[in-house]
Parts: structure tokens; C-alpha cells; sequence
């Protein structure tokens, strides 16, 4: 005991060296401290998504300006940014992390606690404006959350409303001057939830109140209309960007990659009840207790929710009008629809995403209308893609699909060939859907697909449109074989694109001569193409002589 005191300060500064040596100087001086390389999923020029040796790009001045948010804001001490290499990570979170993700990382912000999820692999899981509405006020998007709210990151106004020929409008206030220019011909549409939150991303242009698609308007005559600030907007842009130097590997992601068509769901009021809480825990914030699309957290996304009283879905291997079969939920539970808040529920086990399809159904008479049920349509197997058959498509997007009216891209103006923005075709600022709420034609330059990632996934919304919204079948106008060269023609327009900064990705046309050459296999990111070896691939050498193995 008498030196023990001794003892024990010489046994703390050796620990504080042993840290300081392990955690600071030793990751310094190891090779793989200084490797800004990454295994990325990039769409090859036929369509395809393969893995390729890529650097890692820096944060943008945005995105670095969220990342100091999001340090300032404490969000690390919850939320772990690894995916460590042990049983069940990479199934759960995605690919296992590489040391090239984190190159400009200072300081890293790997945390080793996880009371929230995960953060590594979270761009582009969900859209922008399910993470404005989470920073607002988390219990909107997820019920059961225990993280604080952020509502300094937002401007807000308290706004009072008037009646004017009937309707409800804005009171006149300086207040909302300050966050509107009021700019002529550019209305900006509110459309607050029942509590009288109204969201609005936009500030350039006159606030408008819109009450008349919503199926249950605010009771209150006073709005707080909610503003995201430049902080805000970083630090979505920063959350967004996390786990994306590794490129389109969700659309490879084997838990997200389900199919199914046909099968059904045992009819018993335990599966429902159980479905019932499931979706009161998962789904009610964004879809609403009376699943009208009008929970607490629809003011804020864009587009809006799915209103399950109609039994109107987009996606389905059945014809136009018809419902959807049970696969078709449950394939869109699994996976997510990509773009927008409706995330992937792959970790939800299965018996709960069967028990909430059957829950769902509960809010639409029209699954007891024989009529709407039909059989699937036959998808066969896609042929062989090639650069003739997506010339052909262009020229069928062009002419007899006339994709350019909504989708924008090449077209034609007065009789001559036009080139339109993409996602911002002529016929686009007026898209409506069934229940009328604005739609916003998708840029298909991005490779982020609602319906899907895979050719057949195109070919299937060809076929059978989406129910509720602007897009037809084309089954009856275009022949299998126009809508499989339209399908690849659709998907080659992202190809070595960045879909979150919407960039061509700077890879040599030798390397792309490679990775288009349909025997070059690069089954997991383990086996990533090195465009350094890409006339050994072009020669068409054996697999195994130019997979460069990324660690």
C-alpha cells in the first residue's frame, strides 16, 4: 500500500502512451492510413453494376459544413459510422468498411457505441426530406425514437389564417416576408399536417396554403410553417453522403434483391393485431393511423405517402388498375422505394412484414372486389443486352414512347429534334397524381429507380405503368422487344454516373471497354476491377488474371 500511489500513476501515463501509440501513432504509420482507394458499384454501359477500384472523393463545402453539425450536435456519441468485419455486419449493414472511406475523415468519428443505428451505409437509404422531418422532430418517421429534437436547425413562423371566398388562406405577415422573396409566378405550396405543421424546403416564391388533397385538413386556425436552415440542409447533404464513395452497392445489396409474386398470408386475427403494431411502430408517421397517407410526418415528404384507403399501388406485376399481389407488397416492403422516405425493411423479420401486408389490406374495401384481382403478367427473360438494342431504345423513348413529354432528355420541339432537361420535360411542371398532390417526373440520369434497380424492374413498370400516378402501361403501344431495348436504353443513361451528385465518374475509356465486356465478372467487392489491368481484361484473359482483390 505504500506505493501504491506510485504505482498507479506510472500504470495511467503507461495506458495514456499505450492509447496515444495504438490509437493515434500506429494507424499513422501503416500503409493502409494513406489509401484513399475504395471498391465502388458503378452501372457499366449495358446496364449492368459491377465493382471497380475507385478514390474517394472529399466532402463537398456543404457537405463538410454538415459534418461540423453533425460534431457539434453530438451525434457520434449515438451513432457508430463502421461496419466491422465480424458475422452478420455485412448483412445487416452492407459492405464491410475500407480504409479509403475514411481519407478525409479528420477527425474519424467510427464511435463505438450504436444507440442509434448505424450510420456508415446510410446515403441515399432514405430521401432527403424523410431526414429533414427526422431532425425536426424524430417521433414523426419513427414513433419510438429517443432522439432529441433539432428545431434550431429551422426557421419558424407562427402564421394565422383567413377565409377568402370560401377557403382558407394565409394572413398577411411580416414574419413570413422574412423567410419568402414573395417572387411573382412561383408559388410555393403548404399543405400542413393535423396538428398545423406545415413544411416547405423552398423559399423563393409565394407561400400558398393547399388544404384541397389533403383527406383530413388541420382543425387549427394558426400554422407553424417550418423552414430548413443552410445548417439543416448540410447536414442532411453530409448524412446523405455517408457510405456513398462506394457507389450503387445498395442495388446489390442481397437482402434488398427480393422477388416474389405469388403467395399467401394466413387469414387470422392474430396476424392482423400483430401486423396492427407493427405498423403503428414502422409506418403510422409517414402513412397515418387511418392509413390515409396523412400521418404526422407527410407535410414534410415529397411525395407524399401512399394512401392505402384506395387500394391504388404503383408497383405490381399486374396489369393497369388491377391490385397488387402480396409479393408485390412485400417486395416493395423489402426493398424500399429508393428516392424517397419509404426506406428498405429488410431488417424487420419476415412473419412482421407478412403480418403488416395483411394489416394494410384491412383499409381498403377494394381487396374484396373480385374484379380488381388479376395474375400477374408474364415477364420473360430479358435477351442479351447490347449497343444495338439500346440505340433502338433511344429511338423507341423517342418516337413511340414519347418518355421525353414527362422524363425529359432527347426529344423533339415544333417537328425538330430537342434536347429537354432531365426529369423537366414540357408536360412535367403540370403532373398531378389521382389524388392531387404534385409529381415530379424522374431524372433517369441518376440510376435511382422507385421501382427497382434491375432491367426487368423497368420492363415491368413499362408493362404494367403505376397505378395513381402520370405513368402509363405500354403493353398494348409498345412490343416486348421496344420495351426490353427501352428498358436498357433507360438504365444506360446512369451508366459511371455518381448518384448522389448526379457526375460522370472519371474512368479511362479502356477501363469502361472492360467492365462493359460481359465476361468480366466481379461477383462481391472483394473482387473489384483494377482499371490498371484493363487490357488484360479487354484481351479477355481468364477472371481470375485481372480481379484485383480490394481489402
Amino acid at each position: 500500500m505504500r506505493y501504491a500511489r506510485t504505482v498507479a500513476i506510472i500504470a495511467g501515463f503507461g495506458f495514456i502512451t499505450l492509447a496515444l501509440f495504438v490509437q493515434g501513432l500506429l494507424p499513422a504509420l501503416l500503409p493502409e492510413s494513406r489509401e484513399d482507394k475504395v471498391a465502388r458499384a458503378v452501372r457499366t454501359g449495358l446496364g449492368d453494376l459491377k465493382w471497380v477500384e475507385y478514390r474517394a472523393e472529399n466532402y463537398t463545402e456543404l457537405e463538410q459544413l454538415g459534418r461540423q453539425v453533425y460534431i457539434r450536435e453530438g451525434c457520434w456519441y449515438c451513432h457508430s459510422q463502421y461496419v466491422r468485419p465480424v458475422t452478420g455486419e455485412d448483412q445487416r449493414w452492407g459492405p464491410v468498411s475500407q480504409a479509403g472511406e475514411y481519407a478525409f475523415d479528420q477527425p474519424h468519428l467510427f464511435s463505438t457505441r450504436r444507440i442509434g443505428p448505424d450510420l456508415t451505409r446510410v446515403g441515399l437509404k432514405y430521401g432527403d426530406h424523410w431526414h429533414l422531418a427526422h431532425h425536426w422532430n424524430p417521433r414523426l418517421v419513427v414513433p419510438d425514437s429517443n432522439m432529441p429534437s433539432f428545431p434550431w436547425l429551422y426557421h419558424k413562423v407562427a402564421v394565422g389564417l383567413n377565409e377568402k371566398e370560401g377557403k382558407l388562406v394565409l394572413r398577411e405577415s411580416a414574419d413570413l416576408r422574412r423567410i419568402f422573396t414573395f417572387k411573382e409566378g412561383k408559388e410555393i405550396l403548404l399543405m400542413p399536417n393535423t396538428d398545423g405543421v406545415a413544411f416547405a424546403r423552398e423559399r423563393d416564391g409565394v407561400p400558398v396554403l393547399n388544404l384541397d388533397p389533403l383527406p383530413d385538413p388541420p382543425k387549427t386556425k394558426l400554422l407553424t410553417i417550418v423552414v430548413p436552415t443552410r445548417e439543416a440542409e448540410a447536414l442532411v447533404a453530409y448524412i446523405q453522403k455517408l457510405g456513398m464513395n462506394r457507389g450503387q452497392w445498395r442495388d446489390l445489396f442481397e437482402p434488398q434483391r427480393v422477388f416474389a409474386s405469388q403467395f399467401s398470408i394466413p387469414d387470422s386475427q392474430e396476424w392482423t393485431q400483430h401486423g396492427k403494431e407493427v405498423y403503428l411502430r414502422r409506418c403510422a408517421g409517414c402513412h397515418g393511423e387511418k392509413g390515409d397517407g396523412n400521418g404526422p410526418a407527410a407535410t414534410f415528404l415529397e411525395p407524399r405517402p401512399r394512401d392505402f384507403r384506395d387500394g391504388v399501388f404503383k408497383f405490381r406485376v399486374t396489369p393497369s388498375g388491377a391490385l397488387p399481389t402480396e409479393g408485390d407488397l412485400y417486395r416493395t416492403i423489402t426493398r424500399g422505394i429508393r428516392g424517397t422516405a419509404m426506406p428498405s425493411w429488410h431488417e424487420l423479420s419476415e412473419k412482421e412484414r407478412l403480418a403488416v401486408i395483411k394489416f394494410i389490406k384491412t383499409f381498403s374495401a377494394a381487396w374484396k372486389e373480385k374484379e380488381l384481382k388479376q395474375p400477374p403478367i408474364s415477364i420473360p427473360d430479358p435477351p442479351p443486352a447490347s449497343e444495338e438494342l439500346i440505340a433502338r431504345g433511344e429511338k423507341v423513348y423517342i418516337n413511340e414512347g414519347r418518355c421525353w413529354n414527362c422524363h425529359g432528355g432527347p426529344g423533339t420541339k415544333d417537328g425538330k429534334p430537342f434536347t429537354y432537361p432531365w426529369g423537366r420535360g414540357p408536360a412535367a411542371p403540370g403532373l398531378k397524381d389521382d389524388w392531387g398532390f404534385p409529381l415530379l417526373a424522374t431524372d433517369l440520369t441518376t440510376g435511382i429507380f422507385k421501382s427497382g434497380p434491375d432491367v426487368t424492374d423497368i420492363f415491368r413498370t413499362m408493362s404494367t405503368g403505376l397505378n395513381g400516378a402520370a405513368m402509363p402501361s405500354f403493353s398494348e403501344n409498345l412490343s416486348e422487344e421496344q420495351r426490353w431495348a427501352i428498358s436498357y436504353y433507360i438504365l444506360s443513361l446512369s451508366a459511371y454516373t455518381d448518384p448522389l451528385h448526379r457526375k460522370k465518374l472519371q474512368i479511362p475509356e479502356g477501363a469502361k471497354a472492360a467492365l462493359d465486356n460481359p465476361e468480366l465478372r466481379t461477383p462481391t467487392w472483394r473482387a473489384a476491377f483494377d482499371p490498371s489491368r484493363a487490357a488484360t481484361a479487354v484481351a479477355q484473359q481468364k477472371s481470375k488474371s485481372y480481379l484485383g482483390i480490394a481489402e
